[in-house]
């Protein structure tokens, strides 16, 4: 495929726009090994007697495997490309999954939790990582695109899960849906290829560029990185309980069940709300990317994350309503599904395209250590017999993220990425892989598939 004006005009799998496309496959095939758990936990429940906070365990620790093995994983596919990480994290989700239909012991499910996690890890990882590579300039829009098929994917799957559940059980869910999710994800890793480095950089202002490639030891050693770190886990924290509590909310409103009427086709007010919310939780991701690239990313974490506050007081103000809960829990995702395709590009702007994939997978860390916090959720709505505490202390945590991030973290990272360019022009590396890479353009490179 030739590639004019940044739009691709023909077929190549060398282009980038085809690569980013196959990465977004790849995210919707995967997006419901974590989404659509909250539809498991009932009926593992019903069927198993183990408790629901005993449960929610293992999606904790899906979470943690999900997340706190990309950075590792990230040095894996900066080294060897994507194919071969995306491909073994397809061959661990479908063990995990065709195991989950036969587990009849709570630490089973937990090991099975952990290879999805990182199965699952292994494919989101890389696939925002190779999008900020494939599009230095367009980091924001692009990394959003790849995260986006994580929530439209999850949209698109859901209500099949939900009606296999419901019409076959929760074990033949998952062995179908492993098989298959896994399958075609392993099939479409075998179509991508590793980036080669471009010299396009942003265009916007706003959005000040690094201009030296920092390894991740070394972006770690940084204070931009921690403060940014402490942000992300405080916004994830509120949007991980809600991923992963909206199903019992509902039961427990009392809501669930209601019949609601959409094109003509009736169907139960819970699995229309999760349908929304994974299309609005994946429509955010290239929206707000966008939205970064023009008006910067601490100006749009400022406006989304205070949204996310007044999302999460709502839902318990007014969420007994079944159609004020069709808004509420969907803005819940729509401000809060974007964090991740912000910072990955924010972490590319500030420390460089060269480890981009490892560097982005050392803040997505950061959704690991908010997942600690889901069953503490839990256990809190059992002690107290209500949502309330729970999403009242996640709202504020949201509007004290806001005020950080343009007013601390803004100042603070334009501040260091200007003082690295002037060392770095005052003292310009010799490396000739870099002199060659940043001469090649990435339309019509020819490229090694690996």
């Amino acid at each position: 495929m030739s590639s004019k004006g940044g739009i691709p005009t023909g077929f190549n799998l060398g282009n980038r726009w085809i690569q980013l496309l196959l990465a977004i496959i790849c995210m919707g095939l995967v997006a419901n090994v974590q989404y659509s758990w909250t539809l498991f936990v009932r009926p593992i429940h019903e069927t198993t007697g183990w408790s629901e906070l005993s449960i929610q365990v293992a999606f904790t620790l899906f979470i943690m495997a999900e997340t706190w093995l990309v950075p590792l994983e990230g040095m894996l596919v900066d080294r060897f490309g994507p194919r071969p990480v995306i491909a073994g994290g397809a061959l661990l989700i479908m063990i995990a999954w065709v195991l989950n239909a036969y587990t009849s012991s709570l630490y089973m499910l937990y090991l099975d939790s952990l290879l999805a996690g990182t199965g699952a890890g292994c494919v989101y990882g890389t696939c925002v990582g190779i999008a900020l590579k494939w599009f230095p300039d367009r980091r924001g829009f692009a990394g959003g695109l790849a995260a986006a098929g994580f929530g439209v994917g999850a949209a698109l799957t859901i209500i099949p899960i939900a009606n296999e559940i419901t019409l076959s059980g929760y074990q033949h869910a998952f062995l179908k849906f492993g098989l298959l999710l896994g399958g075609a994800v392993f099939l479409v890793s075998m179509l991508m290829i590793k980036p080669v480095k471009s010299d396009r950089v942003a265009k916007s202002a706003r959005n000040v560029q690094g201009k030296r490639d920092y390894t991740t030891v070394q972006m770690m050693k940084t204070p931009v990185f921690w403060v940014s770190y402490l942000i992300f886990t405080a916004m994830s924290a509120g949007g991980l309980i809600a991923t992963a509590q909206i199903a019992s909310i509902a039961r427990d409103f009392g809501i669930a069940s209601i019949p609601m009427s959409i094109f003509q086709t009736v169907i139960p007010l819970l699995t229309l709300t999760l349908s929304i919310d994974n299309l609005v939780n994946g429509l955010t991701r290239p929206l707000c990317g966008l939205l970064s690239d023009r008006f910067g990313r601490e100006n749009t974490m400022f406006f989304v994350f205070l949204g996310e506050g007044l999302a999460l007081l709502g839902i318990i103000k007014f969420g007994h309503n079944p159609y004020l809960f069709l808004i509420f829990a969907p803005l819940i995702y729509l401000c809060w599904g974007e964090i991740y395709a912000i910072s990955s590009a924010m972490i590319g702007d500030t420390y460089g395209s060269r480890n981009a994939t490892a560097n982005a997978g050392a803040l997505f860390t950061t959704k690991g250590f908010a997942a600690l916090i889901v069953p503490f959720g839990s256990l809190l709505r059992e002690i107290t017999g209500t949502w309330d505490a729970v999403f009242v202390f996640c709202s504020i945590i949201a509007v004290l993220s806001a005020i950080a991030s343009r007013f601390v973290l803004a100042p603070m990272r334009r501040n260091f990425i200007i003082t690295s360019n002037a060392e770095y022009d005052a003292n310009p590396p010799v490396d000739s892989r870099e002199t060659s890479h940043a001469a090649s353009p990435i339309s019509g490179a020819t490229i090694s598939a690996r």
